[in-house]
């Protein structure tokens, strides 16, 4: 894995990190067992990127990874959560600086820190960014020394340049994979523009894009790819990146010829996020320990070559592009 620089952060990043969702719940049954050992792995495996939410099994995400950071001591990796999403109703309102505070109070509990490396909104509403209030106050809390820096993970493109127009802003967090490209046009340029550290989530697509799900394929109830297949609970595109589940099957197929022999899909895909110089860090999630190898080892795939890029593009243009590149 290579290591970038986290924007203007003194840190620095494996290209591929570790995201905490699926150890935290909406993901099936991942027992707190298999998400210790995921986490351990990714570590052992060299990552030094720890993504996570205050959300994600109302904390015992943040929980599971203190215990594993705690039982291993030494040099700790960058850890960013996020907060914001545990207001109910999650409207543009409830984002004061007070209720953000407390949202951070918690993680700083649940994570057994005194200071949050990075704390990112979490998917707020657009009229979130158009409050120049909000991110005052992440100022003053970053003034006060409860988080280091500050970013926004956001569901639309038009989001990302907007949140990027606060100086404070270090960080976008946005789905960006295969089928989900319109980040790679105008956003990333800016990125780059402004030295701003972009992490990638749902690189597979909730799974899609490992090759291995199918029309058989059955999800716990619990899992968000069976109650949140339609938007149900919180954005679609947050599942299977937002393409219609067979639409997305169909692409699979014609992705599945382009991966070279010998490599899994799942790397494949992954290795195709990081053809881009604009990615600070990629978080594919993992359930177990063997995922969380996986993952790291896609970064030892060849770079892919102009032919298949080209490859995808078109997969992208012809089967996918219709249903998500103007509504993200």
């Amino acid at each position: 894995m290579k290591q970038h620089s986290f924007g203007h952060l003194p840190h620095t990043v494996t290209n591929i990190g570790f995201g905490a969702w699926q150890i935290g719940g909406a993901w099936g049954d991942v027992s707190e067992a298999d998400g210790r050992d995921a986490l351990n792995a990714a570590l052992d495996a060299g990552m030094t990127f720890i993504d996570t939410a205050d959300v994600y099994g109302d904390g015992r995400s943040e929980k599971i990874i203190a215990d594993v950071l705690d039982s291993r001591g030494g040099e700790r990796p960058m850890v960013a959560t996020k907060a914001g999403r545990r207001l109910n109703p999650h409207v543009a309102d409830g984002y004061t600086k007070a209720n953000l505070e407390g949202f951070i109070d918690r993680s700083l509990k649940n994570l057994r820190v005194d200071s949050l490396d990075l704390v990112q909104l979490h998917c707020p509403p657009t009229e979130v960014l158009y409050r120049p209030e909000v991110f005052e106050g992440l100022n003053e809390l970053q003034k006060a020394g409860k988080i280091r820096g500050y970013g926004v993970s956001v569901a639309k493109v038009e989001e990302a340049l907007k949140a990027i127009e606060y100086p404070g802003v270090v960080s976008i967090q946005i789905i960006y994979n295969l089928f989900r490209q319109r980040p790679d046009h105008l956003f990333f340029q800016e990125a780059r523009r402004r030295n701003i550290a972009v992490i990638a989530r749902v690189p597979l697509a909730s799974g899609l894009l490992s090759g291995k799900i199918s029309r058989e394929t059955k999800f716990a109830s619990d899992d968000h790819r069976n109650f949140n297949r339609h938007g149900e609970a919180f954005d679609v595109g947050e599942t299977f990146a937002g393409v219609p589940f067979e639409v997305g099957l169909q692409a699979v197929e014609e992705v599945r010829k382009l991966v070279p022999a010998g490599a899994t899909m799942a790397a494949f895909a992954l290795r195709w996020i990081l053809m881009s110089d604009s990615v600070t860090v990629v978080i594919p999630g993992a359930r177990n320990a063997e995922h969380a190898r996986a993952n790291a080892a896609a970064a030892g795939l060849a770079p892919l070559s102009h032919e298949v890029m080209d490859a995808t593009r078109e997969i992208y243009e012809r089967l996918v592009a219709p249903y998500v590149h103007q509504r993200w």
